[in-house]
């Protein structure tokens, strides 16, 4: 990676049961819109019935990381707690919920590689197969254009081929982006600006991606991806970074 940019990963194999190639696996940078699936999770388990309204938030938020829905589930959870009842459940070693002075602000949850690994097996092997199939169900339809405009086809979606299901992260280009994405046909982008910053200990002014997701024929292969960039790095050129470094450690790992 250039100089001034950190990167941490990690590829396990679900077939073989072991981590295939990591790096800095336990390095915590700030979510982003990964906890969105925390979120989903959490939120399926606390309730068997799911209105229509709250199907259309968890479906957003995971199809198009919607920050709207996410800040909505993530009021209605307890803000921290929600992290803080994943964190016990699932046995996450490196995630923390948002500092107690930020408490709204779910991107600042501190998430590593390993961790999202472990919650995705969690999702995999564990959770009851109505929210296994649902989560899964929304990432495999993860849109082309998230709903603040930003094109989140980057790492997974551009360097490995389906199947796959995805949820990436972002934070830090600013509200708008520069190049506002152009979806498919049939692939809408609805443009509302997040107001999520980067804690001070997550990598305060430094733009970071994730791109994380389950690969391969049987849900073989879990991947996790992230890059801390310099400051003022524009989103397409950390996109293409994360996106040739997730090819390469895409064939290392699942070779």
């Amino acid at each position: 990676m250039p100089g001034g940019t950190r990167a941490g990963f990690v590829v396990f194999d679900r077939v073989a049961g072991r981590v295939t190639v990591s790096r800095d696996a336990h390095g915590t940078v700030r979510s982003a819109s990964v906890v969105k699936v925390l979120i989903a999770v959490d939120f399926l388990e606390r309730h068997r019935v799911v209105s229509a309204g709250d199907r259309g938030l968890l479906q957003g938020m995971l199809r198009s990381s919607d920050d709207r829905a996410a800040t909505v589930l993530w009021n209605r959870g307890g803000r921290g707690a929600v992290v803080s009842r994943m964190v016990e459940r699932i046995g996450l070693e490196d995630t923390a919920p948002p500092p107690a002075s930020r408490p709204g602000y779910w991107g600042y949850t501190a998430l590593s590689a390993a961790d999202v690994v472990t919650v995705y097996r969690y999702v995999l092997e564990r959770a009851d197969a109505r929210v296994r199939g649902f989560v899964l169900g929304e990432m495999r339809k993860a849109t082309r254009c998230g709903r603040d405009g930003f094109d989140q086809y980057f790492g997974i979606p551009r360097a490995v081929p389906r199947p796959w299901a995805v949820k990436q992260g972002w934070s830090g280009f600013g509200l708008v982006p520069r190049e506002p994405c152009r979806p498919a046909q049939g692939n809408a982008v609805w443009v509302r600006p997040a107001a999520v910053r980067a804690a001070p200990t997550l990598g305060v002014g430094r733009p970071v991606l994730h791109t994380t997701g389950i690969v391969g024929d049987g849900d073989r292969w879990i991947v996790a991806v992230w890059t801390l960039s310099p400051p003022g790095t524009p989103f397409a050129t950390a996109a293409s970074r994360i996106t040739a470094l997730t090819r390469q450690v895409h064939r290392a790992g699942t070779r």
